[in-house]
């Protein structure tokens, strides 16, 4: 009864669509008697006695052969044109009210958004700006794509929000919302939107920070915080915190220094030698290990390899969800040197790193880019301490590796990763490894 009750309500006063889905059954009719008249058939006789006097005039002699073809095509066309009209009538009505923005491309959107959920399951795992960069270009191949994001960092809006009201970091998991958005909007900028110098509250915060804090106060849960703001930008895919528990990363330094927290690792001076999560025993969402496990492809990096990645890996179960997987696995290795956390280091070290903290390999492929950014952001990197990853790709392969080199970077005022270069990398792996029987 309720649905007959709502079916109804298509007939209401002011919904746009009662004289188009009339039309239908006009256009239905007008087929009908088309095929009808081809087929040399006689639904009711006065359909004849009115064709009969419709031709006396014209002299047409009835029994010849095909002399009712040319009104039978006409009525078959007309009836055609009807329904197309009703029916895209009826949509464009629904659309207007539902979609607005997509009113006049719905097909279009309808097409894209069917063909990226048949996209191959892909699971990245990182943070900081390097994920969010590769994000916005798988986006556009497949919306079967979960981030997997670390929640250590302890700077900016995000250490406030943490200190404060015990709200795990949101910066990153905001980057990677933002970056899985369906499309850019003046809501995108408003979720990335900063107050500077607002007064002592909101100063230094962002408006989509707080939205995920504020969103946890109404559900009770990060997780579920998460994913309700992944609504309002209507994501393609999902993004996941590492874990829902509060946690610090911790660094041995090389001098045997003992360094807690994100900020203090990466403003040290002397150079990391391993990192290690406080509590260790940190559990996983059940959800990511299940992403893990049906994934086609699992995409490590880029990121701050000590800060961003590993924190990652070190999650209890992660590490071992990833080598059971039969998804095709690769790590992509960053462009430039973080000062103070990678200094000196080529794209060797960067992997060497992770197997060391994973205790096994974790990948066939590294992508490794080998083109040189132009000598005027080379020298602006130099003056912050930052320096081109060396492409070593013989030390890789003799690591066990298989070393994929490119052309993976745009060039404009920052060097980073090309979001669509990177994606169709990775994607051609994905694609290859499709054709080859297990």
């Amino acid at each position: 009864m309720h649905r007959l009750k709502s079916a109804l309500k298509w007939l209401y006063p002011g919904m746009r669509v009662k004289r188009w889905l009339l039309l239908t059954p006009v256009g239905v009719l007008l087929v009908i008697v088309g095929v009808t008249l081809l087929t040399n058939m006689r639904i009711v006789d006065y359909l004849d006695a009115a064709a009969r006097f419709s031709v006396i005039k014209a002299h047409l002699d009835l029994s010849q052969p095909g002399v009712y073809a040319p009104i039978a095509v006409m009525a078959i066309a007309l009836g055609l044109v009807l329904i197309f009209i009703s029916f895209r009538q009826v949509i464009g009505s629904i659309a207007s009210v539902i979609s607005p923005s997509h009113k006049d491309r719905l097909a279009d959107v309808i097409y894209q958004r069917r063909y990226l959920a048949q996209g191959h399951r892909m699971v990245v795992i990182g943070g900081g700006t390097g994920l969010s960069t590769m994000l916005r270009g798988l986006k556009e191949f497949t919306s079967n794509l979960v981030a997997v994001v670390t929640v250590t960092d302890d700077g900016g809006s995000s250490g406030v929000l943490q200190r404060s009201h015990g709200v795990l970091p949101p910066g990153d998991i905001r980057n990677c919302l933002v970056a899985l958005a369906d499309e850019e909007s003046l809501m995108i900028e408003l979720f990335q939107h900063r107050f500077d110098d607002a007064g002592e509250g909101l100063s230094g915060h962002s408006i989509g920070n707080l939205l995920i804090a504020a969103m946890m106060d109404i559900t009770g849960d990060f997780e579920q915080a998460v994913k309700e703001t992944s609504k309002v930008l209507a994501i393609r895919g999902r993004v996941l915190p590492s874990t829902i528990q509060n946690v610090a990363i911790q660094a041995v330094m090389k001098d045997g220094s003992v360094v807690e927290g994100e900020t203090n690792i990466t403003g040290s001076a002397e150079p990391v030698h391993r990192i290690s999560l406080v509590p260790g025993d940190v559990k996983p969402l059940q959800e990511t290990l299940d992403a893990i496990s049906l994934a086609d492809a699992i995409v490590i990096g880029p990121g701050s390899i000590f800060t961003s990645i590993i924190p990652n890996l070190l999650v209890e179960g992660v590490v071992n969800a990833i080598v059971a997987s039969p998804a095709v696995k690769i790590y992509v290795c960053n462009v430039m040197t973080q000062p103070g956390e990678t200094d000196g280091f080529k794209a060797s070290d960067h992997v060497r790193a992770i197997t060391d903290h994973a205790g096994r390999r974790l990948s066939t492929y590294v992508l490794v880019n080998k083109e040189v950014p132009s000598l005027r952001l080379l020298d602006k990197y130099r003056q912050q301490g930052a320096e081109l990853v060396v492409p070593d790709v013989d030390a890789i392969r003799e690591m066990g590796y298989k070393p994929i080199t490119g052309n993976f970077i745009s060039q404009t005022d920052v060097v980073r990763h090309d979001p669509e270069k990177l994606a169709e990398a990775i994607l051609r792996l994905v694609f290859e490894k499709s054709f080859i029987p297990r």
